[in-house]
């Protein structure tokens, strides 16, 4: 069941729902506006030019409040927002239409884990001929939330647990090698 505005205000009144910081306009009919942060990271160049799951990739992060994304580029950025979801909701990342149309591809996992706690990375990719200036501050897509049946009998506590900023992968942390 998608939580509507009326349920997604309550939760955040009894702190079952934590968003921070959070301002009455972002709630929507059935979602939550979320923000563009002010720290931004970009794979390093390797030697080899190769990049491995295997092994701990490198990234350049600057903290601003606007960054210019160049044609075909590839960046990482973060929420404003902190999220504390509790181990009976999901919540999956949507992009804004309006963004989109402008060539800007707002991507990640799309999914968020009952018991995140976290800022969400966001992979933005422009796929304008034209670069596109982001701020800080600005609306970039919206949370859905989607409550389960149950509670989850193992909430999330992976690795991105507490992340803040614009975090890099950490797939060479699976256990799957």
């Amino acid at each position: 069941m998608i939580l509507s505005d009326k349920t997604i205000l309550k939760m955040l009144e009894n702190g079952s729902l934590e968003i921070a910081p959070v301002e009455k306009e972002q709630i929507q009919p059935a979602s939550v506006d979320i923000r563009l942060g002010d720290t931004f990271s970009v794979v390093e160049d390797t030697s080899s030019g190769i990049i491995t799951l295997e092994n701990e990739i490198k990234y350049k992060t600057i903290k601003t409040d606007t960054y210019l994304l160049l044609p075909g580029q590839f960046v990482l950025a973060t929420t404003m927002e902190y999220f504390s979801l509790p181990d009976d909701l999901t919540a999956f990342v949507e992009g804004r239409s309006s963004l989109g149309r402008m060539g800007l591809f707002i991507q990640n996992a799309g999914w968020v884990d009952p018991g995140f706690k976290g800022e969400i990375t966001l992979e933005l990719f422009n796929a304008n001929r034209c670069a596109i200036e982001l701020k800080s501050g600005r609306r970039v897509g919206q949370l859905v939330f989607a409550k389960l049946d149950d509670h989850a009998l193992n909430p999330y506590n992976g690795k991105y647990q507490g992340q803040k900023g614009a975090t890099g992968s950490r797939v060479f942390m699976d256990s799957d090698k």
